[in-house]
């Protein structure tokens, strides 16, 4: 190990969902997947980690550990529990969290849809509907108008590609419809969604003369799709294959509002660049087999808790790769790792921010990175069970305990760099 710089304008801090924390949300199709027994723990997003009554400790704590940013999501189902009828009670709460970030010296980046929307929606069909982009369109001209002058950044969607085939394809997430023509036609419908989104947050902030640069974008799920045997062509073939299915024809819709197949074809609301910042969740990389069109892991690889390979080496080939294409800042809009025991995860953050310097040497303008996440939390189909947080959260009491890797971070986030002190500290014991 060896220490390293980050540049002097880099933002470090940290990123969350509202389902996966706040709690006591029964308008939300999570909330009711939960209800039928789907979360292989049995836990629900009603407990989480109670966050919309403990907001103000988890702020503190972010400043505690030197955060500098902060994704948040805001849920669709408090702002809009009835179809048209929004309530100024969730608006406010959510402006009194984001003054208090504001006033610790935390930046907002807000997420408008993080796989979660109001039970009314679900009851439309969600974003089968051709309608939903008129319904995205509403609640979030409601958001905008009402807080923009404290938020600048907007987050549209969070990982289109990943809610559409866990939920159509996979089947492990709501609505759980098995269909390849369903699939498609909700990532049209979102690409539409964050397209009239992306123009309207501009439109709204200009018009009303709100404070800040605005900044709107997508946090697009990106993996690395290896060929299983990089010699066999039908390996690599597939691995192409399933990168551009999984990955680039949604980007790319999205970002030019050229529809590309197999989603559609055409530009039905025009062409443009719809997008301020390029936003990348990475986690892993898959091992892909032309033999049943297959995605596996490469043998002898390093894995975290869900069994994922750690592969820093794959941040920087996807920074350079969609640089390249979109020449847009990047933001590293999620990134972290699933660690019960806090083994490896200091040692996670220390080699992909390693990554990110390198980048950046390079000349590539990452301009920040959000680890995933502040504090254990409902982590989706998994519940309770999946621990990606730099904090220890006891669910039954709702105790929150700093870790070792949240010491680390908090160091990182405080001095931009990694020293030899620091490695010594930190990274040295570990396994």
């Amino acid at each position: 190990m060896k220490p390293f710089r980050l540049p002097s304008h880099f933002l470090l801090g940290c990123a969350s969902s509202g389902a996966q924390i706040e709690g006591g949300d029964r308008n939300s199709n999570w909330y009711a997947w939960c209800n039928q027994g789907h979360i292989k723990d049995g836990s629900t997003c009603l407990r989480a980690n109670d966050h919309w009554n403990r907001y103000k400790e988890d702020i503190s704590l972010m400043a505690e550990l030197n955060q500098k940013i902060y994704r948040m999501g805001i849920e669709w189902s408090r702002i809009e529990p009835q179809e048209g009828n929004f309530s100024k009670e969730a608006l406010q709460h959510y402006r009194d969290e984001i003054s208090l970030l504001l006033q610790n010296g935390i930046k907002p980046l807000v997420t408008l849809h993080h796989f979660t929307h109001p039970l009314w929606l679900e009851e439309k069909g969600g974003f089968e509907q051709d309608a939903v982009s008129e319904y995205f369109e509403r609640y979030v001209r409601f958001v905008v108008e009402n807080l923009g002058d404290l938020v600048s950044e907007y987050i549209t969607i969070n990982e289109p590609n990943v809610y559409a085939v866990m939920g159509y394809y996979f089947c492990e997430w709501p609505p759980a419809k098995k269909s390849v023509k369903l699939l498609l036609k909700v990532l049209k419908n979102m690409s539409l969604c964050h397209i009239r989104a992306y123009r309207l947050i501009h439109k709204i902030r200009e018009e009303k003369g709100y404070p800040g640069k605005t900044m709107v974008g997508v946090a697009n799920h990106l993996r690395i799709f290896d060929p299983y045997n990089k010699n066999n062509p039908l390996d690599q073939l597939a691995a192409r294959v399933m990168e551009y299915l999984f990955q680039d024809a949604v980007i790319k819709s999205m970002s030019t509002g050229i529809l590309m197949l197999p989603l559609g074809s055409g530009a039905p609301l025009g062409t443009g660049k719809f997008l301020d910042f390029f936003g990348i969740n990475y986690y892993t990389r898959d091992a892909v087999r032309f033999k049943g069109f297959q995605n596996t892991q490469m043998p002898n690889t390093p894995r975290n808790d869900l069994g994922w390979e750690i592969y820093p080496e794959g941040l920087i080939r996807l920074c350079r790769k969609y640089y390249a294409e979109y020449q847009a800042p990047i933001w590293i809009t999620e990134n972290g790792t699933c660690d019960k025991e806090d083994a490896f995860r200091a040692d996670y953050i220390y080699q992909h921010l390693l990554a990110v310097s390198q980048l950046c040497q390079e000349g590539i303008p990452v301009e920040r990175y959000y680890h995933w996440t502040l504090m254990d939390n409902f982590e989706w189909a998994e519940g309770e069970s999946a621990r990606f947080g730099l904090v220890h959260v006891d669910f039954d009491t709702q105790e929150r305990n700093v870790r070792n890797s949240g010491r680390f971070y908090s160091e990182v986030c405080d001095k931009l760099e990694v020293t030899q002190e620091m490695i010594e500290k930190y990274l040295t014991s570990l396994g």
